[in-house]
């Protein structure tokens, strides 16, 4: 059976603007249970390890699909979240692929976070898939290729837009803009309408726009790993 890591933020802080944030549900749930009934291993990790916080916005009424739904109702599942591995502790080797869900919270913690840098620079250079979905893609900032270019130099990447940005009102929160970054690190960026379901593979690299993507990803995720 092969396993795969979800990697989420432990950050709850919205900049300094007081509010909470955290991982998108939607971008956990939807790909986990697509994952785990297709016959993979799913673990968890997150920088302080424990229970990641959910993002208090991906929780209300107009942001649930099935697959929250089904989170909710699921107390085996919710009890894995709540133990999540340090990310520090945590091996590639263990593991035929990552998966990294978004949220506004990776934003302050998961793109410095040394560990996660070197986990993500291992699974790559050791050929195995890296995922990303809505604003998980900016935890690849700092990676670097074998070249000790940015990863997504001359790759085809999506992730939250500039535009999906403004639409939740974020775009002068947040400590940079996906977007613009992807490309100003030399990424060959595309994207469909807001808020509509979109990833893009280039090799082993997948990323997703936003949060209904996220299915998307694993989709390809599995494809790539059969």
């Amino acid at each position: 059976m092969k396993k795969i890591l979800f990697v989420l933020t432990s950050n709850d802080q919205l900049g300094d603007t007081g509010n909470k944030t955290g991982f998108w549900i939607e971008e956990f749930a939807s790909p986990y249970y697509l994952l785990k009934d297709a016959g993979f291993e799913v673990s968890l990790a997150s920088p302080k390890g424990g229970q990641p916080p959910i993002d208090p916005n991906s929780e209300a009424d107009d942001a649930q699909t099935e697959s929250t739904k089904r989170f909710y109702k699921d107390k085996e599942t919710q009890a894995v979240l709540a133990h999540t591995e340090l990310l520090s502790k945590v091996d590639q080797k263990d593991y035929d692929a990552v998966f990294y869900a978004g949220g506004h919270g990776v934003l302050w913690d998961l793109v410095e976070d040394k560990d996660s840098k070197a986990l993500i620079e291992s699974f790559y250079k050791n050929d195995k898939p890296v995922s990303f979905v809505c604003h998980a893609p900016a935890v690849l900032k700092h990676i670097k290729n074998a070249d000790g270019e940015p990863l997504v130099k001359d790759k085809k990447v999506t992730g939250f837009t500039n535009q999906e940005e403004d639409g939740v009102q974020l775009s002068e929160v947040v400590p940079f803009l996906l977007e613009d970054m992807l490309i100003e690190n030399g990424g060959i960026y595309s994207k469909i309408e807001d808020w509509h379901p979109y990833a893009v593979q280039d090799g082993l690299l997948i990323t997703g726009q936003n949060p209904a993507s996220s299915e998307k990803v694993a989709q390809l995720l599995i494809k790539t790993l059969s």
